[in-house]
């Protein structure tokens, strides 16, 4: 056997020549002679599979892909935002490049070739893509100026023109994110094709791999930096809208107001879509995930804030059912934890659901499956069926806190309300009413403390947030001192809990600077009660109080300040692939 290597490559075809003689027994005489030509062809598919935003030469991990700080491997985004004006739909969702930052978006790729200015007779240059990659990228390439649309959906290979020394520059898209049954991971190859007898199928005589992994969509927990709030604008919210425009300015952030001719007098921002973003070594945007619970906001993310740098991405229940837990009002994310001495730097989803019970409500399959398939931020489903409405932003939020954490978690407490009433009472103030200067049912605090289906209802709903206060605690690797009880009622209609008075867990967070639903609690001393409880406990963490009147515009209607309104925030700057694997 005879091995030989190419040492440089060829300047003219069959430039190099080996020679085998071979002899006979004895012989000093070669009794024939035969030899070889060789071309010599450098050919490297490149990408950036160091992760440092350049594509490097011939890197040696490009075809496979590791998580960790050390980790190799290239990234794809999503091409899910809309650069130009003229495209009907997602910059991914056509096989044209209409403006070059569409470009911008994409990750480039290389196919660096050196060799002979004409490939030998019977060979030529091939790119190509599985059928089950098909669906998921698209790639362009660089021809007379023009970015011809090249692989990707039906068309799985590319015969690429060889061009001797130089170098094919070609723009991948990712057309989808990890999913159900889609991990995310993609695989271009590039190979020298040999064909040796005409009417016989060409084979690879070598081939050259790259790897991607689409960047998964990550969902923004409301302890990082405010940059955008956006409240609707409808018949009987002014107020509220001036007040929560007014909180934005103090926090130093923009306020978009969506008024009637785009809400059509749905008002529950919060529960139309969350916000997120997608990061790659080169580019980072925001991308809107829209709810498909699809009310008269439903257009709103798209025509308000699909555009360029600024993604969409929604999923649809085709065949389930969509109930109130399909609204994003249930759809929150922790800020960075360690739990079980596992790490999660961006956090963990969570999501409102019929546990610990195996029948009632839960979010739709197709959304919950994207947002686990996403692995980043690896969900934790909480029991919120007991409420009316059955969002988590009922009895928790996060709030950021000067200490090792970086944040409190904030659940309201039935329990924590009538030991501040009943101290109330101790200290004569049981003839004091709430809601005072409102047109409602008189209720003193004696009152409260004495009626027994309060009592009893609220014992029910203490029960069904301790049961998800031990959740948390546990998978978020929380402990006691990381908790902030809110003092909070809630009454039962139709068996599932709505809040008595405005329920003060369901707030904005802007940085330091908390827009909280007014409680109108017993007045004592010219001040709430309520009010003077929760700024007595947030004031060590620097964090200042601002009580929003909502009770006509949001209270009455099931739901308060929090699902009024909706925060775009700045990314983490902890970048997601280096994660050790999840």
């Amino acid at each position: 056997m005879v091995q030989y290597q190419m040492i440089e490559p060829s300047t003219e075809t069959n430039d190099g020549k080996i020679t085998f003689a071979y002899y006979g027994e004895g012989s000093d005489a070669p009794v024939d002679k035969a030899g070889i030509y060789l071309t010599g062809i450098d050919i490297s598919l490149d990408v950036d599979a160091d992760r440092d935003g350049n594509v490097e030469t011939n890197n040696p991990h490009k075809a496979s892909w590791t998580w960790g700080p050390e980790g190799q491997g290239a990234i794809l985004l999503v091409n899910c935002d809309k650069d130009s004006l003229f495209s009907r739909t997602v910059d991914g969702g056509d096989n044209v490049v209409l403006t070059k930052t569409d470009l911008l978006d994409m990750s480039k790729m290389l196919l660096r070739i050196k060799g002979p200015e004409k490939l030998p007779t019977g060979y030529h240059l091939m790119v190509y893509i599985s059928a089950t990659d098909a669906p998921s990228l698209g790639v362009f390439n660089l021809y007379n100026k023009v970015y011809r649309h090249v692989l990707g959906r039906d068309k799985l290979f590319y015969k690429a023109r060889y061009t001797g020394t130089g170098e094919l520059e070609f723009y991948v898209e990712g057309l989808r994110f990890p999913d159900e049954g889609f991990n995310g991971l993609v695989t271009i190859k590039a190979s020298l094709l040999e064909t040796q007898v005409e009417g016989i199928p060409e084979t690879p005589i070598f081939t050259d791999v790259v790897t991607f992994r689409i960047a998964p969509l990550i969902l923004t927990p409301n302890t990082l930096e405010p940059i955008e709030v956006f409240v609707c604008s409808v018949k009987d919210n002014f107020l509220f809208q001036r007040e929560v425009t007014k909180l934005a300015d103090e926090a130093k952030c923009k306020t978009q107001v969506c008024f009637e001719d785009v809400n059509r007098g749905d008002r529950w921002m919060q529960d139309e879509m969350e916000f997120g973003y997608i990061q790659a070594p080169h580019k980072s945007f925001p991308v809107v995930l829209d709810s498909p619970r699809d009310g008269e906001l439903k257009d709103f993310p798209v025509r308000e804030l699909l555009g360029p740098d600024f993604g969409y991405v929604t999923k649809i229940a085709a065949s389930e059912k969509v109930t109130s837990l399909d609204s994003f009002g249930n759809l929150e994310v922790s800020p960075p934890v360690t739990a079980a001495g596992k790490k999660y730097p961006l956090g963990r989803i969570l999501i409102g659901s019929s546990f610990p019970t195996t029948s009632g409500r839960r979010m739709t399959k197709v959304v919950r499956d994207f947002l686990y398939a996403q692995r980043i931020q690896s969900p934790i489903e909480l029991f919120a069926d007991w409420l009316f409405v059955g969002h988590i932003d009922e009895f928790m939020t996060f709030v950021p806190a000067p200490n090792q954490k970086g944040f409190r978690l904030l659940l309201a407490s039935p329990a924590t309300c009538m030991r501040i009433l009943q101290d109330k009472k101790q200290e004569g103030h049981g003839d004091v009413i709430m809601f005072q200067g409102l047109e409602t049912k008189r209720w003193t605090v004696t009152k409260i403390l004495s009626t027994d289906i309060i009592v009893h209802e609220n014992l029910y709903a203490q029960h069904c947030i301790d049961w998800n206060r031990d959740i948390l605690k546990a998978e978020l690797g929380l402990t006691e001192e990381d908790i902030i009880d809110i003092p909070a009622l809630f009454k039962l209609q139709n068996d599932k809990a709505v809040a008595f008075f405005p329920n003060m867990v369901n707030m904005i967070v802007l940085g330091k600077k908390l827009g909280i639903p007014k409680p109108y609690g017993p007045v004592i001393k010219e001040t709430c009660c309520l009010e003077d409880y929760v700024i007595q406990q947030l004031k060590p963490l620097e964090l200042r109080c601002t009580f929003i009147d909502d009770v006509v515009s949001y209270h009455k209607r099931l739901g308060e300040v929090h699902c009024g309104t909706n925060v775009r925030r700045k990314p983490f700057s902890f970048k997601w692939w280096n994660m050790e694997e999840p």
